[in-house]
């Protein structure tokens, strides 16, 4: 044992290995319905930093908020890249370990060393077209989230003026995903073959290894075209802005974009829309005055949809909570954990219109998500959208009876059942958004949307109404 000053005075550190303790495993029956309980056990018997097994691999997983910050903010001392992990230079990581492939794609998330930054630089000069409000490009986005947003609520309507709806598998999770593909610039509705294999490799089934394949394989057909002759999308900025990049690192990039955009987007506005319509009073108001991401801010801070970041590394031997991390140990940051932190909870007030900024749902520090003001305005057009066209939304199901599903990094609901009344007025331009020709400009031709294999699925789940 060896010892370090906290608030409190002296803190005698563990520096049992990481290796030698026998750690109990996260991922259980519990942490799939309760992860909260696990958190708060973990907590109790380690403190803000404990031992966990990931599907066979040991790890330091942080629960406190003040650690989670040190471990963010330090990008020296917790270095990401896989290159870093001692474990799997010693051979000592199995090579069917289910988290490998997810981490094995060296994409901006993932990598580490010299070539992080100007491949970080690259991103946020491809970005800021679409996330710099002034930008051409980003109008132009805003205008396909409220189109695309009226075209899966017309949709719904289909199936009568009242009913019952799916909003996570008919709103949610389609949306991001039409938006990413506008953003990645695929040609009319050509992409949606793609964006039924991504939901297919996010759902993990049977048959997500080949649907990845797939995927893989027509992301790398779009940056070959996107090389050939460059357009006002994504991949033409980010390959502006790196020439370098091969094209199967190009291909490798689009896949996080588009993986991280439709699912971390697509939990945010169902879990939004929950906040919306079983929160208090403060919640309501907030939406009420038109403040949709403050609505969205409450509800990334009691769930954060990315519930545990992607690992780093122990550059040395370093203290942290309890414990000695050695040089080399994995540490996986939750969110999730941290924002349960009494320590941090226990100073954010609940009952006010404006909450905190304090959250980690972005991560921190110099690694901080690039897309965050991206995400953030397509999930609060998307809920703002939804709350305008509804004259009535409730839950069908009680809020602690809804269906989650979880992952070592994702934790979203498996389905939104809602009631509903769509408003019998016309479809309109919301206050702010676009002009009816400039939406027609970036919806496909209607008998190809109508073709394609995702309006197919979606047309499919038309209930009828009540």
């Amino acid at each position: 044992m060896e010892s370090q000053w906290g608030d409190g005075g002296s803190v005698d550190l563990d520096d049992t290995r990481l290796e030698e303790l026998s750690p109990q495993p996260l991922l259980t029956r519990d942490y799939e319905t309760r992860p909260a309980l696990v958190y708060e056990r973990l907590r109790q018997q380690h403190g803000p930093v404990a031992p966990v097994d990931l599907l066979g691999v040991p790890a330091w997983l942080v629960l406190g908020y003040r650690e989670a910050l040190q471990v963010l903010q330090d990008n020296d001392g917790f270095p990401k890249g896989l290159e870093n992990w001692r474990a799997r230079s010693e051979g000592r990581v199995p090579a069917d370990w289910p988290l490998g492939p997810s981490l094995e794609v060296n994409h901006i998330l993932i990598q580490g060393g010299p070539g992080y930054r100007p491949l970080r630089t690259a991103w946020d000069v491809a970005l800021k077209p679409f996330q710099d409000p002034r930008h051409p490009q980003a109008k132009r986005l805003k205008t396909a989230v409220t189109a695309y947003a009226d075209e899966l609520i017309t949709l719904v309507g289909q199936g009568g003026k009242t009913g019952v709806a799916d909003l996570s598998a008919q709103f949610s999770r389609p949306l991001p995903l039409m938006v990413a593909s506008h953003l990645l610039g695929f040609p009319g509705s050509q992409g949606d073959d793609a964006l039924m294999d991504m939901w297919r490799v996010l759902d993990a089934g049977p048959d997500a290894e080949a649907a990845l394949e797939r995927l893989l394989a027509t992301l790398a057909e779009l940056a070959a075209t996107k090389l050939e002759k460059p357009g006002d999308d994504f991949p033409s900025y980010l390959l502006a802005a790196h020439p370098d990049l091969s094209l199967d690192h190009l291909a490798r990039e689009l896949f996080m974009l588009l993986g991280m955009t439709s699912d971390h987007v697509g939990i945010l506005i169902s879990n939004t829309v929950v906040e919306v319509i079983s929160g208090e009073g403060s919640v309501r108001a907030s939406l009420s005055a038109g403040m949709v991401r403050e609505a969205m801010n409450r509800s990334v801070m009691r769930k954060p949809p990315l519930v545990n970041f992607v690992p780093r590394f122990a550059a040395e031997d370093t203290p942290l909570g309890n414990y000695t991390i050695r040089a080399g140990d994995p540490v996986w940051v939750s969110s999730a954990a941290a924002h349960a932190d009494p320590l941090f909870a226990d100073h954010v007030a609940s009952g006010t219109t404006i909450s905190t900024r304090a959250h980690l749902s972005w991560g921190a520090g110099p690694r901080q998500c690039p897309a965050r003001e991206l995400a953030s305005t397509v999930a609060a057009a998307g809920v703002g959208r939804l709350f305008e066209r509804f004259d009535y939304l409730d839950l069908a199901l009680p809020a602690d009876q809804l269906p989650w599903r979880s992952s070592p990094f994702m934790r979203g609901l498996r389905s939104l059942p809602v009631r509903y009344e769509l408003s019998s007025a016309p479809a309109r331009p919301s206050a702010n958004g676009p002009a009816p020709e400039a939406a027609e400009e970036v919806l496909p031709d209607q008998s190809a949307r109508q073709r394609s294999s995702l309006w197919r699925y979606l047309t499919g789940l038309i209930r009828g109404g009540r």
